[in-house]
């Protein structure tokens, strides 16, 4: 376990010393705009728009993934961690000024991120290939602003994975464990 914190701290410092500025203030536009999840509404909003069938699926699977895996970040696995945020020291702008109080296991921006991109995959590849970029981007940022140690991220993207394969799954997982009809109730 030390060795896993070793690395997150190293990890957590390079970022910090090896983004240049400029692409740092590029990765917090993108961490803006995802910012309450705007940047993924937009995009359901688009594909529901542009779409047709699929445009629309697509997006209520995403959006319906994304409140699964912020509900299980931020309701869950925030409530019951206490992991402070990196030191801001360690970092050599002003951007580890402006982060949230909350514990910082795991990045909620990155599981909402995963989650959409990943639940739109199977419904329309290209849409997800283009949402995937910025979501990398949220996840990068998360790092290398102060937010996050790598692990909170890495964390935020499996629970994000954990929300598209639940949501993706859930009319089947449902219809399995639906009584047979004319099944006798109680007993």
């Amino acid at each position: 376990m030390a060795e896993l914190r070793d690395a997150d701290r190293s990890l957590t410092r390079l970022a910090a010393d090896r983004i240049p500025p400029r692409v740092g203030k590029t990765l917090s536009a993108v961490e803006e705009a995802a910012e309450s999840t705007k940047l993924w509404c937009a995009a359901a909003a688009v594909m529901a728009g542009l779409g047709g069938w699929r445009g629309r699926n697509a997006a209520a699977v995403g959006m319906g993934a994304l409140a699964v895996a912020q509900l299980i970040a931020n309701g869950v696995c925030k409530q019951l961690a206490d992991r402070p945020r990196p030191p801001k020291e360690w970092f050599p702008h002003d951007e580890a000024d402006d982060r949230p109080d909350s514990s910082s296991f795991p990045s909620g921006h990155t599981a909402a991120a995963v989650a959409f991109s990943a639940a739109v995959l199977p419904t329309w590849p290209t849409a997800a290939a283009v949402c995937a970029v910025p979501a990398g981007l949220v996840a990068l940022e998360r790092v290398q602003s102060g937010a996050h140690y790598p692990s909170d991220v890495a964390a935020g993207a499996v629970i994000g994975l954990a929300g598209a394969w639940l949501t993706g799954h859930a009319p089947r997982l449902i219809r399995l464990h639906r009584p047979y009809p004319g099944a006798r109730r109680g007993g």
